[in-house]
């Protein structure tokens, strides 16, 4: 091995990994170590890489053959399949990092902020060292840190220690909202919600959209019932009303009276239509726009990065009332014509009505021909008083067409495997 010296492990996620002939494998997310007892120092196994499509896999130590600044280099031959943790081993970044630790001469209690392995003699890889926070005192928000051998410290063993979330938040905190969904995934269900308590309620609400619906519902249930309220109002509302439906009835109900009416009653519509309809796989937040709005209006309204893709292909032109159920619905207007129109033109000029909108009652099948029939990216559902209720996107049918556990299914295709070996 090559260029092998100490390696701080919160410093090497999001590290790329590249086989011998330069092509990228996939990025460094965790280091995957065996905890021993007494003051034998943990060994590292292997690193966890994420694939495309973010799926993560094991590449053992024996395999890499360069650790350097900004890239991991391995011998080209991996395992492919899924990476399933083990009852004997710990992620560095996922289960050690914010682990409280005991300098042995002080006897001060410190906070692990990262975790340094290096090679021994026999090119095994070993924790070597451990930077950590010592605990403000007086003004200081926060302790000095400083590096410290493996021999200096205890409570780094095969028992479950103490920790927060602060340092793999850190850590991950770049991640897109679908990423840390299946970070949470591969951690024990105490770290869950140890991070999901200590993420903000948008990020939580992005996450939970991510995540199956039993792992949702089992993070949710946790929370206490304000907090639950408060991150299902940031989701978007069918998936909080797909959240709300498999909680308890009890809970949901209690919840739901938590929540800002106007949430409430969006999430509460719903769920009056059966989840395999347009009713209730539709969103009731599409852009709404008067006819009497500008192009300039729309396409600022476009531009605003918390509308989805597939949300943000077409303006949906109503009379009053701009909120869903809606006066009148009049027609939409596309992306592309807006950019092809000057700024100042009236978007009831440039109406599509040939777009037949869809009733909340039609069936799954029936959306999912009419988007394949038209190639849309989304479709307008309205009421039988020709009110819009809300809109289907593609990304909606989509993941009402796959299976219930399609994102595990996902992860462990076994398509594109090298090799076919263990770890």
């Amino acid at each position: 091995m090559s260029s092998m010296a100490r390696v701080f492990v919160a410093r090497l996620a999001g590290t790329a990994v590249f086989d011998p002939s330069g092509d990228q494998v996939g990025k460094v997310r965790d280091v995957v170590v065996l905890l021993r007892h007494g003051t034998n120092a943990p060994r590292a196994v292997g690193l966890v890489v994420e694939v495309q499509p973010r799926r993560r896999i094991f590449v053992p130590m024996t395999r890499v053959t360069s650790i350097e600044q900004g890239q991991v280099v391995t011998t080209g031959l991996v395992n492919l399949r899924r990476f399933e943790q083990r009852a004997n081993e710990s992620l560095v970044i996922g289960e050690l990092l914010d682990r409280k630790v005991q300098i042995d001469e002080s006897s001060e209690i410190v906070t692990v902020l990262d975790v340094a392995i290096e090679p021994d003699r026999m090119r095994d890889w070993m924790v070597g060292a451990l930077y950590v926070r010592k605990s403000g005192g007086g003004m200081r928000r926060r302790g000095p840190t400083l590096t410290v051998e493996w021999q200096q410290v205890r409570g780094l063993s095969l028992a479950d220690g103490e920790q927060g979330a602060e340092v793999l938040l850190s850590a991950i905190e770049q991640m897109r909202p679908a990423d840390l969904a299946n970070v949470l995934q591969e951690l024990p269900f105490k770290r869950q919600i140890e991070i999901a308590s200590a993420l903000d309620d948008e990020l939580l609400a992005n996450v939970l959209e991510e995540l199956p619906d039993a792992d949702a519902v089992e993070i949710v249930s946790t929370l206490e019932q304000g907090r639950a309220a408060d991150v299902i109002e940031e989701m978007d509302p069918d998936d909080a009303a797909d959240l709300i439906s498999e909680l308890e009835p009890e809970r949901a109900a209690a919840i739901l009276n938590l929540m800002e009416p106007e949430d409430a009653d969006d999430v509460r519509r719903l769920l009056s239509y059966d989840d395999y309809t347009s009713g209730g796989m539709m969103t009731t937040e599409p852009l709404v726009m008067a006819a009497d709005s500008t192009v300039a209006e729309a396409l600022a309204s476009l531009r605003n990065p918390d509308v989805s893709p597939s949300l943000a292909a077409q303006i949906y032109v109503v009379r009053p009332p701009l909120e869903t159920p809606t006066g009148r619905f009049l027609g939409v207007v596309h992306f592309q014509r807006l950019l092809r129109e000057p700024p100042s033109t009236l978007i009831a000029k440039i109406l599509d009505t040939d777009l037949e909108p869809i009733g909340p009652e039609a069936p799954l099948e029936s959306v999912t021909r009419y988007f394949a029939a038209y190639n849309l990216v989304a479709l307008p559902v309205i009421d039988s008083a020709g009110r819009l209720l809300g809109a289907v996107t593609v990304d909606d049918v989509i993941d009402h067409m796959l299976p219930d556990n399609w994102r595990d299914h996902a992860q462990s295709s076994d398509i594109g495997e090298v090799i076919t070996d263990g770890k």
